[in-house]
């Protein structure tokens, strides 16, 4: 295919996959369940956390994450007493357990208290054409509070050659206003055309099949290669063929 072709065809998949049915089937129907702007945001960012391994247990774990934070998180994460913390211990997700949940709330809690929320430490570090700094700073961000050294391995970092998908992710949830009632576009601070492509196995599998990357590893570099052919494709919203290429690799096996 050319590339004109090329975008006709990824066109048309993101039209056939970015649709409600998509929510049927995939984690983002967990930030659905809410309506409050940092409710959303605070569900999608935990759940994006743990959105790794068979989709099933992602969602099903999500749902317990949200249950154990009485389906309220902000409120939670806010009003929580010591003691409320006790119920998040025996949680677990592959390597994601109780004791990393309980960090989350802590370390969530200092950026709602002392840095205006999510949205506005992304924000302020964001490039023109990149959110990979800004990811980082969040990290250094996010852990500038008394933590445990293992729960830092929960959050990537682009500068140390990560693609970061689970956090490009919630990105894409938070920032993309796809008008089809998907992603939600409630970050008016950040624009798509910052957003990078979570890169995964589906996602690298596809794109190498179709010209879009050539590098091996599904990592940093890799990430910029497939960042900079999507934005020859649709610089305003180069994200939006998250949906092609996971569609395509999870749905069609491409």
């Amino acid at each position: 295919m050319n590339k004109n072709e090329l975008k006709d065809f990824l066109d048309s998949k993101v039209l056939e996959y970015n649709n409600p049915k998509f929510i049927e089937s995939d984690p983002i129907q967990i930030p659905h369940q809410f309506s409050i702007k940092e409710d959303i945001e605070i569900a999608g960012f935990l759940t994006a956390t743990i959105a790794w391994g068979n989709r099933k247990s992602i969602i099903n774990n999500a749902k317990r994450f949200m249950e154990l934070l009485d389906s309220s998180p902000y409120d939670f994460i806010m009003n929580h007493e010591d003691t409320d913390l006790e119920k998040l211990q025996p949680f677990v997700h592959r390597t994601f357990n109780g004791d990393d949940a309980i960090q989350f709330i802590s370390c969530l809690k200092n950026i709602y208290l002392n840095h205006n929320g999510l949205e506005t430490v992304f924000a302020k570090h964001a490039e023109s054409h990149s959110v990979q700094n800004a990811i980082s700073k969040f990290k250094a961000t996010f852990f500038e509070v008394e933590h445990l050294t293992r729960t830092q391995k929960h959050i990537s970092d682009p500068l140390k050659n990560s693609a970061a998908k689970r956090i490009n992710m919630f990105l894409r949830w938070m920032v993309r206003n796809d008008n089809t009632g998907v992603d939600f576009g409630i970050w008016n601070s950040l624009s798509p055309a910052q957003l990078s492509c979570p890169l995964d196995v589906h996602s690298g599998n596809v794109a190498r099949k179709l010209g879009l990357l050539n590098r091996k590893q599904n990592d940093g570099k890799a990430l910029l290669e497939l960042d900079t052919a999507l934005r020859k494709l649709d610089a305003n919203d180069p994200v939006k063929y998250d949906f092609a290429l996971f569609g395509l690799g999870v749905f069609e096996g491409f």
